[in-house]
């Protein structure tokens, strides 16, 4: 068996698990384990440096949280990869976006309902009392991996096409332009951060321990209507968000 380039100081008087994580982070540094690839299972790590499984786990959770590993729920520890820049400005397009930094962009529509709006959506798209917004949940990714989930709400009463198109057509802007918008730019943005929902953290396929960066957004047309009032979710270890004057 080839001897561990890096092995444990055991009685050295520094934990085992710091010990652990400076040895996979050894690797990631030197190329041995490269970015997006798969790292070893919690049982294989387990064996190969003589630990329990926790130890192992205190240790990705490190590397986790440094920006060092993504934890995916179900498929394992992964290199993290480099962040993508993702701009926010005047004109957003997630399209766009992603091809301009060589990537390929894709989107599934995860859920459609027509429902009232919650307070703060109908302010943003100056709806009265009893109005109703066609709600939007979409996932969003790049080179086949989830990068957001957005929340779009559209005014009901003026796109009553907009969910026979997306049943046929992922796109939002397609869809808008198909519905007589051909053009919209992005009036407001307001960005937080917080801790994802066990639904969340399955969607993008990352670990509860990250955050997620949420933008509200408010789209509006060419006569300054708002047309889309979004809530989007981003896996922060692989966006960045720019925000573009």
């Amino acid at each position: 068996m080839t001897p561990d380039p890096y092995p444990l100081q055991r009685g050295a008087g520094l934990a085992l698990w710091r010990q652990i994580a400076a040895s996979l982070e050894a690797t990631i540094r030197d190329g041995t384990h490269r970015p997006g690839a798969r790292l070893p299972t919690e049982a294989e790590l387990s064996a190969r440096f003589a630990v329990n499984r926790h130890t192992i786990r205190r240790a990705m959770e490190e590397l986790e949280g440094r920006g060092l590993v993504r934890i995916e729920q179900g498929r394992g520890s992964f290199v993290a990869e480099d962040v993508l820049d993702y701009p926010l400005g005047p004109r957003t397009r997630f399209s766009e976006i992603i091809r301009a930094q060589n990537r390929e962009p894709a989107g599934r529509v995860l859920r459609m309902a027509e429902v009232p709006p919650e307070a703060r959506i109908a302010e943003l798209l100056g709806l009265r009392r009893g109005r109703t917004v066609l709600q939007v949940e979409r996932l969003a990714l790049a080179d086949g991996r989830p990068l957001a989930i957005g929340l779009h709400h559209f005014p009901a009463q003026r796109f009553p096409q907009m969910a026979a198109l997306l049943r046929e057509d992922a796109s939002i802007s397609r869809a808008l332009a198909a519905c007589g918008v051909p053009d919209y730019r992005r009036k407001s943005t307001r960005i937080t951060a917080r801790m994802p929902t066990a639904e969340e953290a399955a969607l993008l396929q990352q670990s509860r321990a990250r955050p997620l960066l949420v933008s509200e957004a408010l789209n509006i047309d060419s006569e300054g209507e708002p047309v889309d009032a979004t809530i989007t979710r981003y896996a922060a270890g692989r966006a960045q968000l720019v925000v573009e004057p």
